[in-house]
């Protein structure tokens, strides 16, 4: 198995080998960080690959220096790349809410760091985030799962820090009121 500095390397190169091996080692993750943004799968797996597209021709601009953290990096500039091409098409759409639920064969697409219960719980947070409002929910996957600051969230979707911090708060709150909703409801069936 090939090491991801000597993917890194060919990719460097323009090797089409290289490229075709970081793809499918590293699409699972990408689909993953765009599929909290984009909800249809067809167009979430378009964007990915849009993100990879964007990745290779920027490539030049990757940098790392210690072999050891070298996959830190390059999964914090992947997913920063898949972010901001989701946000892109979420813009160009201007946050258009998707509608329909989600296929069950977007949750079989590997990722070597989860297990059962933590799949289960990926599942069921999804399909709640989902229901959240366009805006507020690409504020909440920003801010939680992301980890931008609000000064960083009303740079990239455009807004003022304090709607960026609203918005987060009202995601937060309908959240919290599904989850109690939800738990009650198992509760009650017992």
């Amino acid at each position: 198995m090939e090491s991801l500095n000597t993917i890194l390397t060919g990719c460097f190169k323009k090797e089409a080998r290289y490229q075709k091996l970081l793809y499918e080692r590293y699409f699972g993750f990408a689909l993953k960080t765009v599929f909290r943004y984009i909800y249809r799968y067809e167009k979430a797996v378009d964007i990915t690959n849009d993100g990879f597209v964007k990745f290779f021709k920027k490539i030049k601009q990757f940098r790392y220096k210690d072999d050891e953290v070298t996959e830190k990096i390059f999964f914090a500039y992947l997913k920063k790349i898949m972010i901001h091409t989701a946000i892109d098409e979420l813009r160009r759409n201007k946050m258009t809410p998707e509608i329909g639920g989600i296929p069950e064969h977007v949750f079989d697409v590997a990722d070597k760091n989860e297990n059962a219960e933590q799949m289960m719980i990926y599942k069921e947070l999804i399909i709640l985030i989902k229901q959240l409002p366009p805006q507020l929910r690409t504020v909440f996957n920003l801010f939680v799962t992301d980890g931008f600051n609000h000064l960083e969230i009303s740079e990239v979707l455009h807004i003022p820090v304090g709607t960026s911090k609203s918005n987060l708060s009202r995601a937060r709150k309908i959240l919290q009121e599904k989850i109690t909703k939800n738990e009650d409801a198992i509760l009650c069936s017992i």
